[in-house]
């Protein structure tokens, strides 16, 4: 079953074309990751999903109910952290998830029980201080916690980890892991390696469509920049290996790569023993969601 499934979806801002006709399904208990440059339309496309602007051209359903701009009943199905959460600063951690509750009319007992569930998910079950100091990274924990107290059936995250250090990208992403059987997981970034550590499923964006979609494993699959790295003491030794071999190239001074797998390997291994030309190291680079992005992107 798809959470979300979007058609055709077109929108325009004054003469730019933004997106061009998005085609996308995500599927249950996954994690999706949105991929896409800056500027790409990644927010367009999810403010769309909430019902907060209006597509020129499309449609969105969410749990199977089509999403209607301006009218956000199937938002009661989805959960969501902007970029840049906001809060009242002057509450603490377990004040705000209990407005959001009350704001959502759940019974006082759910509420809390949610509360102390959720913020001790988050990390901040013991924090006492008020909202207004708290760090970048508190600040996008408690904001997951407060898209997932109504239990969604779809959460959807836009940019959570881009303005993180390494710890807070890593708490980010270890949450969003840990609420994959509960709910659906879809998420923007340009962060490739964060994708690549957490996502089932990928679609990249570019150019206003959909250029790739697939598993990880698939998109990785399809793509055709495996290499070889081979390493040598000596930049004359490199020199040696890029006459010997037509299709090198030199990455640094002791560095060669080529492209090509484990046949590749095999015949290169041939020729470096049969001309004895020393290696400290050959390894088979496989390909990353940044080596396909950068193909499709250009």
């Amino acid at each position: 079953m798809n959470v979300l499934e979007i058609k055709d979806l077109k929108k325009s801002f004054g003469e730019k074309e933004v997106l061009k006709g998005i085609d996308l399904a995500v599927p249950e208990h996954s994690i999706f990751g949105f991929i896409g440059k800056n500027g790409s339309g990644k927010t367009t496309t999810m403010k769309a999903v909430l019902g907060l602007l209006s597509p020129d051209c499309g449609e969105i359903s969410v749990c199977g109910e089509r999403v209607t701009f301006g009218e956000t009943k199937t938002n009661r199905h989805v959960g969501y952290l902007p970029d840049v959460p906001e809060f009242y600063g002057h509450m603490t951690a377990r004040e705000y998830m209990y407005l959001c509750g009350e704001c959502l009319g759940m019974q006082k007992e759910d509420m809390r029980n949610r509360t102390e569930e959720l913020l001790s998910l988050v990390g901040l079950l013991e924090e006492k201080h008020r909202v207004g100091g708290f760090s970048r990274g508190m600040k996008q924990r408690l904001g997951i916690a407060q898209a997932l107290i109504a239990r969604p059936a779809l959460l959807i995250c836009d940019e959570p980890t881009s303005a993180l250090d390494p710890i807070g990208r890593k708490e980010i992403l270890d949450i969003l892991l840990s609420v994959r059987s509960e709910t659906t997981v879809l998420f923007s970034t340009h962060i490739l390696s964060d994708v690549e550590r957490i996502c089932t499923d990928v679609a990249f964006l570019s150019d206003g469509v959909i250029a790739m979609r697939g598993t990880v494993a698939e998109l990785k699959s399809l793509n055709r920049s495996e290499r070889l790295r081979i390493e040598v003491e000596k930049p004359e030794t490199a020199d040696s290996i890029l006459k010997l071999v037509s299709d090198a190239q030199k990455t640094a001074g002791c560095e060669i790569t080529v492209v090509g797998g484990e046949e590749k390997m095999l015949r290169v291994m041939s020729v470096l023993s049969e001309n004895k030309i020393p290696i400290t190291k050959i390894e088979r680079i496989e390909p990353t969601l940044e080596d396909i992005f950068m193909e499709v992107a250009g």
